[in-house]
């Protein structure tokens, strides 16, 4: 199934699905289980349209109000619907794809049981080449010592980046792959340099092979 272009249509009147600690990245498949019935409505709506909504993180402390409308980051992502399956009793499983990273503007009245906004599409910067080389060199490098350690479908840094022929996909790719603190996806959903992420990533990445480094190495490797 095609996905659709994300129009300005789409984003003056857009239904959101509040979650505390997903990210939806352009290009990422985000699985998706729907039970709540305010949110099989903005589901089944969706499908009878254009399949588009946005994935938007609450903020800390929503579990006062969470059946209200609590406060949610401005910055979340638009994804389609690209595989759904009803099950007998209402609930959805659905496949979003990411398509575009957007700022909320404002919230609309609640004339439906669940929540829409309108937004508007964040514009990437145009990272810098030789920052974006570099990146892509170290993430490589501390990759192969990581990888033996990872699940098998992000082992291969290669098979994981395939498609994404530009920094911002390859760093999109990446971090929803690999990244799951709520913090630090809602931190790389936010930058729009894409060489930026990168560094984020890469930071991330030495963070985890440096767990795996015996104390008594590191300080080694530290003195030399």
């Amino acid at each position: 199934m095609a996905l659709p272009e994300l129009e300005a249509e789409d984003l003056a009147e857009l239904p959101i699905f509040p979650l505390p600690s997903v990210a939806l990245f352009p290009g990422a498949l985000l699985p998706l289980h729907v039970f709540e019935p305010r949110y099989r409505e903005l589901v089944r709506e969706a499908l009878a349209g254009r399949r588009i909504f946005a994935v938007a993180r609450l903020r800390p402390g929503f579990e006062n109000d969470y059946e209200g409308r609590p406060p949610i980051f401005d910055v979340c992502g638009v994804g389609a619907i690209e595989t759904h399956a009803e099950r007998k009793d209402g609930r959805f499983d659905l496949g979003l794809r990411g398509l575009a990273r957007v700022r909320i503007v404002e919230e609309l009245p609640p004339l439906r049981a669940f929540r829409r906004v309108r937004a508007e599409r964040l514009v990437e910067r145009t990272p810098d080449p030789a920052l974006v080389a570099a990146w892509q060199n170290k993430l490589a490098a501390l990759w192969r010592t990581l990888a033996p350690h990872l699940p098998d479908p992000v082992r291969d840094l290669a098979a994981l980046t395939r498609d994404a022929d530009t920094p911002s996909a390859y760093s999109d790719r990446l971090a929803a792959a690999l990244v799951a603190d709520p913090e630090a996806t809602q931190q790389l959903l936010s930058e729009l340099d894409p060489s930026e992420r990168l560094r984020m990533l890469t930071a991330r990445v030495q963070e985890l092979v440096d767990a795996l480094t015996p104390p008594s190495v590191a300080k080694q490797r530290a003195l030399n």
